[in-house]
């Protein structure tokens, strides 16, 4: 297992949850941080996928388990973090990464996409921070880690709904970091540009999915660039809280 690299301090042993672990984003971080001697609980909606992720993990010496968990359902959330805690003794990092991107213009009312970005990217991020904070706050220690977009800042045509959303995690992750201080726990708020995952499979309308699709295969970096910002927070030393990371491929305009 690796642990001599610069970001292993203060990541080697502690007990990360990550919701979204089944590809993208979620898989590269859990890879990059148990590579590092983190313990990782995976969760998402794909049990076959994390739990082959798990096995891999374990394989390679580190520990992991997995639990089928839909962000849209507080109980599944709760699920996952409790799960972490009892077989690990606590959960140190939780890191709420799992997202929805269906662009549609307003006018053509895709209403179940609206409806499923914001139960996603929205309320996913508020169960994780309620399945976290009980614990973190009983310990007096953790980091909750969101994730956002640079779309949080910058809306486009046929990006309203989404922008939205990463809009919001922006302002949950900033009122949650105010209310924690007396307790500890460090926020961090990430934003990525375009980063090759599955969020583009995400698009319904066949039309903007195309255009994303040639944008991201033009532009879209590793999925590991996001994994080494959530490494660089983490191995902060504890008095050091990264409170917010905004990062795009070099050629990305917006």
């Amino acid at each position: 297992m690796e642990t001599n690299s610069p970001t292993s301090n203060n990541i080697e042993g502690k007990v990360i949850v990550i919701t979204g672990a089944s590809s993208g984003l979620g898989a590269a971080t859990a890879r990059y941080l148990s590579a590092r001697g983190a313990i990782v609980a995976l969760g998402a909606r794909r049990l076959d996928r994390i739990q082959s992720l798990a096995d891999e993990l374990v394989r390679g010496n580190g520990k992991a388990i997995a639990l089928a968990t839909d962000v849209t359902r507080h109980e599944e959330v709760k699920a996952l973090v409790d799960t972490a805690v009892q077989t690990f003794g606590r959960v140190d990092v939780m890191i709420n990464n799992a997202g929805l991107m269906p662009h549609s213009p307003l006018e053509r009312l895709k209403i179940d996409d609206w409806n499923q970005t914001i139960d996603v990217n929205i309320k996913g991020v508020l169960y994780g921070i309620a399945a976290a904070l009980p614990h973190m706050k009983e310990r007096k220690s953790g980091h909750i880690i969101n994730v956002s977009s640079v779309a949080g800042r910058a809306v486009r045509p046929g990006s309203a709904v989404y922008a939205a959303t990463k809009s919001a995690v922006l302002m949950l992750s900033e009122g949650l970091r105010q209310e924690v201080k007396p307790y500890d726990i460090r926020t961090t708020v990430i934003s990525p540009g375009a980063v090759a995952t599955d969020l583009p499979s995400s698009v319904t309308e066949p039309d903007v999915a195309s255009h994303i699709q040639k944008f991201y295969e033009q532009y879209a970096i590793p999925a590991e660039s996001f994994a080494r910002a959530v490494a660089f927070a983490i191995s902060q030393p504890p008095e050091v809280d990264v409170n917010e990371i905004l990062f795009r491929p070099t050629r990305q305009e917006g």
